[in-house]
């Protein structure tokens, strides 16, 4: 029985190197974060796929795209590669050194201070391994719904996926100019202050663009859209270069640097949102995931909002008072 599973599956190493392929979306990332050459890495996914008698991705404009039978095959990788790596931990003596992959999934505003969250916790368990993965709010759904990863970080988790969150930390959107723009002069300004400056938007799909959205809807007014732009460093640097306003994340002045940029008062903002931790129920959680959200809870919390204060950030904003 255990040869007809075997044949139907794949080894233990295909199925690591078909976990590789999916979290650097190519042959040749696969194939240099395993040290292995291109070719190996082709062979073995062939095999693989044969085995299952199915493709696993398809590759269109040199970007490679899962199948459902490979999401599918991915999702099962994960969880014999977490069930071995927990047999591994429970085997060995590492009751008190923790081991094993944490895997993460973040919105890309979101990675500013991800990092900070993780420097203590990989001090306090430095056997670990940590896998990051960083896009707009749509990617980071589409890897929800795939379950491979231990948690995702939103501003706005989706509604339609069967998932537990715990909401973590204040994400305050404020407006920003150039030093020297007109606006930064005034005091108490509105949104029709704003309304006639070129304004520079993220793009559909992403978080901040979403609450930007729904907070004009709710306000029942609308901003002069000049450019839309993928990241929060091009807008920062198309604000500084004085092609227009935007609305962004407190988070990205204090880690992501604010030379060159002012905070504009304006009477009606930040909008308030707030990051969370998202993570599939249908998904096991590891051991080193459980004391990761453990972390979180308890320290992690408190810990980025000291982090915020002392860098930048006032604490009435972080607060949202």
């Amino acid at each position: 029985m255990s040869s007809r599973l075997h044949a139907h599956v794949g080894t233990l190493r295909q199925l690591e190197i078909l976990l590789a392929v999916h979290d650097h979306g190519s042959i040749s990332g696969a194939a240099k974060a395993l040290f292995l050459t291109q070719p190996t890495v082709s062979v073995q996914m062939r095999k693989l796929a044969d085995a299952i008698g199915s493709p696993l991705y398809k590759i269109s404009n040199r970007e490679l795209t899962f199948t459902d039978e490979g999401l599918e095959l991915l999702k099962t990788a994960v969880e014999v590669l977490d069930s071995f790596s927990r047999l591994d931990r429970t085997l060995g003596t590492m009751r008190s050194v923790k081991s094993g992959t944490l895997r993460l999934a973040v919105v890309t505003t979101s990675q500013y201070f991800i990092p900070h969250l993780l420097g203590p916790f990989c001090e306090r368990f430095p056997d670990i391994d940590v896998q990051m993965k960083v896009g707009n709010r749509q990617k980071t759904i589409e890897r929800l719904k795939q379950g491979v990863d231990d948690f995702y970080v939103f501003s706005h988790p989706p509604s339609d996926i069967e998932t537990d969150s715990i909401e973590f930390l204040d994400n305050p959107l404020v407006a920003i100019a150039y030093k020297g723009h007109p606006l930064a002069k005034r005091k108490n300004l509105t949104l029709k202050n704003l309304r006639e400056e070129p304004f520079l938007m993220r793009e559909q799909g992403s978080g901040t663009r979403h609450a930007i959205e729904e907070f004009l809807r709710t306000q029942d007014q609308q901003l002069n859209i000049k450019m839309t732009m993928e990241s929060n460093e091009a807008i920062k640097h198309s604000v500084m270069s004085k092609l227009g306003i935007s609305i962004l994340s407190a988070h990205t002045l204090t880690y992501g640097g604010k030379s060159g940029l002012t905070q504009l008062d304006v009477r009606d903002l930040p909008i308030h949102a707030h990051w969370f931790f998202v993570w599939s129920r249908s998904k096991r959680q590891t051991q080193i995931a459980a004391e990761f959200l453990q972390y979180v809870k308890s320290e992690g919390h408190n810990m980025l909002h000291r982090e915020l204060v002392r860098n930048g950030i006032e604490s009435e904003v972080l607060l949202g008072n």
